[in-house]
């Protein structure tokens, strides 16, 4: 009855109008079960996007979660500076110590967006940066055709023009206006994706109370009905081109009109949004991963990162983003935060291998050696596997209190402070044909001029 607006594009108002829909100027209505029947035509269900080291590559879809930083902010923080405009050499350093996180499969793309470069460029810096200091797969910002061009043309410099047009290697978002708007910036990217037959994830970022209804039943039909809209546009665009389905909601502070997170209605919201992608038939994209609202990597950060990186870790999403790093409702990466927040996603990706049942899991040997009433820290199968069979964190601790003393006593922050700075400094990036780095570095020169140089 409503109907979603497709702002500014008219060959897309025309693409739409031609498969059936309701086109009234920009404002489009389809008919009941039309997105949904143009969308499980041709989306696949599962895809893989690959990397440039083929180890790293991804398979979205079905029972596979991927887990990805934060990203888009403007600030970064550590504890050293405090929060600051982000440069370039923090999106280098950021990208770098996501590529020492294996549980992060993900390069991460803008994991803060370089402010000491025009914004015409940035987005050239965040795909050489991201070649450069990683070797996972890469995220391209899909925000109009010059942008998204040079996205697809900079991963034709690594992968190939023939390895390119028949694979998956880039991975764009494309964010609805909530309420109910699709921007010409968007659907510009959407089409220049689609022709590389690259993917995109269709994601309102719907927060309650602000961009959606406070009633969770609505503010989830509304985001059902936005990214089924965009998704099947997208289809139409290129059929089997590969998609997922946003599916994080958020709410609004009711005290202050602020972004919050961690809260209980965003848990349910975005485990049932999982589950209508699942229904849909295409891999979920949840933007709920580590996030909170907090300033600083304090207990609230903690808890609300925890509370929702669990429940959408367990909900099964395909591909998790803002996993580590994220701040300030997303307006600042944090190093401390980013390293922090590796180890909560390595204890939760624990849960998703599931319970080991092989004989050598089972222990028996153990039991059997020690006595009752004894203890296993000596056992033969202990020493076997103590070095690999437990979870191990990076920065959380369990020493004694006087242990902690006698090393400072410092809190988790300045751990993470200490283990981000010896990362960065034993850091190495990753091998790259040199002929590739001077093409990246020289095609980011040419284009920047280039733009630069073009009309406003």
């Amino acid at each position: 009855e409503i109907g979603m607006e497709f702002r500014g594009d008219a060959e897309v108002l025309s693409i739409l109008e031609r498969a059936g829909a309701d086109v009234r100027g920009e404002r489009v209505r389809f008919e009941r079960g039309m997105c949904r029947s143009i969308i499980q035509a041709s989306a696949p269900a599962e895809f893989i996007q690959h990397a440039r080291n083929p180890e790293r590559s991804i398979r979205l879809g079905g029972m596979n979660t991927a887990l990805a930083p934060a990203g888009g902010a403007p600030f970064v923080h550590d504890l050293d500076r405090g929060r600051r405009y982000a440069s370039l050499e923090d999106l280098n350093n950021l990208i770098s110590l996501v590529q020492t996180i294996p549980c992060l499969h993900h390069a991460g793309g803008f994991l803060v967006a370089p402010m000491d470069k025009d914004l015409s460029e940035r987005h050239l810096h965040a795909m050489e940066s991201q070649f450069l200091f990683s070797d996972k797969p890469v995220v391209c910002a899909g925000a109009g055709t010059t942008v998204a061009e040079d996205c697809v043309r900079m991963s034709a410099l690594v992968f190939g023009e023939e390895f390119l047009a028949r694979n998956c290697v880039l991975y764009g978002a494309v964010n609805t206006n909530s309420p109910l708007v699709l921007d010409a910036t968007m659907m510009e990217g959407m089409k220049v994706l689609a022709r590389a037959n690259q993917a995109v994830t269709v994601s309102p970022y719907i927060l309650s109370g602000a961009m959606g209804p406070v009633g969770l039943a609505g503010a989830l039909a509304q985001q059902l009905a936005e990214a089924m809209a965009g998704l099947a546009l997208y289809q139409l665009l290129r059929p089997g081109a590969p998609c997922t389905m946003g599916t994080f909601i958020g709410a609004v502070s009711m005290q202050t009109g602020g972004p919050a997170f961690g809260t209980p209605e965003s848990m349910l919201g975005s485990a049932a949004a999982v589950e209508l992608a699942r229904r849909l038939g295409v891999p979920s994209n949840n933007a709920g991963g580590a996030v909170t609202a907090a300033r600083i990597p304090d207990a609230q950060a903690a808890y609300e990162s925890a509370l929702t990186l669990h429940t959408n870790l367990l909900s099964g999403a395909n591909i998790i983003w803002h996993c580590a790093g994220w701040l300030e409702g997303g307006l600042t990466t944090g190093y401390e935060k980013l390293m922090l927040d590796a180890d909560l996603c390595s204890s939760l990706e624990v849960l998703t291998r599931g319970i080991d049942l092989s004989t050598e899991s089972q222990s028996m040997d153990a039991i059997r050696e020690v006595e009752p009433g004894g203890h296993l820290l000596g056992a033969t199968h202990t020493m076997k596997h103590f070095e690999t069979a437990l979870w191990r964190p990076s920065i959380w601790d369990s020493k004694t209190y006087e242990q902690w003393s006698e090393e400072g006593s410092q809190d988790a922050a300045k751990r993470a402070n200490a283990l981000w700075k010896r990362r960065l400094a034993e850091y190495e990036p990753p091998a790259i044909d040199a002929g590739v780095r001077e093409a990246l570095r020289d095609y980011r020169r040419r284009r920047a001029q280039e733009i630069a140089a073009s009309p406003a």
